[in-house]
């Protein structure tokens, strides 16, 4: 399919996903407003309608919570048979919302918009800027004290599934979970999706959290999961240096998010598994190393780091198979080339990568990167991700941020403005 024709199809698809003040990542598996999910929606927006990108990111914003978290899930309107519903995350919210957040690329897209028109986005950003800052600082408090970032379950990583996760979730007891019937595999084949034993140690992290009415310091004190992740540290990192830049710019006072730059780069390095010879997640429970090498690893150059130890392995995994970085090495044992986050490539991720690799000085590596993406969204259409080996399509279909990826970075006529 010509990339023009593909163009017209990936904004009728962020039309078709549209909710008027949010848009859903798709119909059916994924009903409601996800953080991440929201803000690469707003990548997409910005690249035909300014005013609905902007309307996407405040949306997201005005549920933020008044510690200055911003959840994973907004709950705008009941739809019935999804499950975990705003019932089973009970963090009474308003609007109903989960209990956790997900990974903080929202500076970094909110930078991207400002800078198609400063004229028009000058008012959002003014308003917008507290609220970043409020949820940074919400990070640093409670998720980064141990030097680099920690997520708190799964789902806040954004790759559910990952292998990074295994010998944490290992530990987890789920004995009091009880029975409950997932509705994403009605939707999705069950092999592409995370198995029967992961949903049950998801929930027992989540009825923790519920239990203890979301509070943040028996969270980090007592909680059964928290594992330092890459991908989440270094979208902080990136997240906080679009942030600072914005401040500046805006005539206000930057220091406190230099500090936070700072010591997350200090802290990652907690995340060097020399063993591995790469960035790895590591149990802050145990203070073991979860040996794997995810797409996450390869974000060191997105968050700023202008070392290059990953690229020798980038050059391994990137030349392995055809479609750019799948989720998980694929030599690995525990690689899947459809399970959700244990195999499959992703568009979004691929971005990442090919942002930071361009920063970094490295622009022929993320050219390929494009093309390559822009291969696969060719051949499988806006899936949500893709088989790594053939470049078939996986997991959920007309996915929002597929369509928003393409728009501002892998189609032939989009000019990859980096954010």
């Amino acid at each position: 399919m010509k990339d023009r024709t593909l163009d017209l199809r990936a904004v009728e698809i962020l039309q078709k996903n549209d909710r008027g003040l949010y848009t859903v990542p798709t119909s059916g598996l994924y009903p409601y407003q996800w953080n991440w999910d929201s803000a690469f929606a707003a990548l997409g927006f910005a690249e035909f309608n300014l005013d609905r990108a902007w309307t996407e990111i405040d949306t997201l914003f005005n549920a933020q919570w008044d510690n200055g978290m911003v959840p994973h899930i907004i709950f705008h309107r009941r739809v019935d048979g999804y499950f975990p519903g705003p019932d089973v995350w009970g963090t009474n919210s308003v609007p109903a919302s989960s209990g956790i957040t997900q990974p903080p690329v929202a500076a970094s897209i909110v930078r991207h918009i400002y800078d198609h028109d400063p004229g028009i986005g000058r008012a959002h950003v003014e308003r917008l800027l507290p609220k970043l800052v409020a949820w940074h600082r919400w990070f640093h408090d409670y998720r980064c004290e141990a030097g680099p970032c920690a997520v708190t379950h799964p789902w806040e990583s954004g790759r559910d599934n990952a292998p990074d996760w295994d010998a944490a979730m290992a530990a987890i007891d789920t004995s009091g979970v009880g029975e409950y019937t997932r509705r994403d595999t009605a939707h999705v084949d069950a092999s592409m999706r995370p198995t029967k034993e992961d949903y049950d140690r998801y929930l027992a992290i989540l009825y923790f959290g519920r239990d203890h009415e979301w509070d943040e310091a028996a969270i980090r004190d007592r909680g059964p999961f928290r594992v330092a992740d890459p991908a989440m540290s270094f979208i902080l990192m990136r997240a906080n240096r679009d942030l600072a830049d914005m401040l500046e710019r805006f005539g206000q006072d930057r220091a406190e998010v230099d500090g936070w730059i700072a010591e997350l780069e200090a802290g990652v390095e907690d995340l060097w598994n020399a063993d591995l010879g790469a960035y790895d997640a590591r149990d802050l429970r145990t203070g073991d190393f979860a040996g794997s090498l995810s797409s996450g690893s390869f974000l060191s150059w997105y968050g700023g780091l202008r070392d290059d130890r990953m690229l020798d392995w980038y050059d391994k995994v990137a030349g392995a198979l055809p479609y750019g970085v799948p989720s998980y090495y694929p030599q690995g044992a525990k690689f899947n080339a459809k399970r959700y986050w244990r195999g499959p490539v992703w568009g979004i991720v691929n971005r990442l990568i090919a942002v930071g690799l361009a920063d970094a000085g490295h622009a022929d590596r993320a050219e390929q990167l494009r093309e390559r993406t822009a291969e696969l969204i060719r051949k499988g259409g806006f899936h949500e991700y893709f088989d790594p080996e053939d470049g078939s399509a996986a997991g959920g279909g007309t996915f929002t941020w597929t369509a928003a990826i393409w728009l501002a970075w892998a189609s032939s006529s989009s000019g990859r403005a980096a954010a």
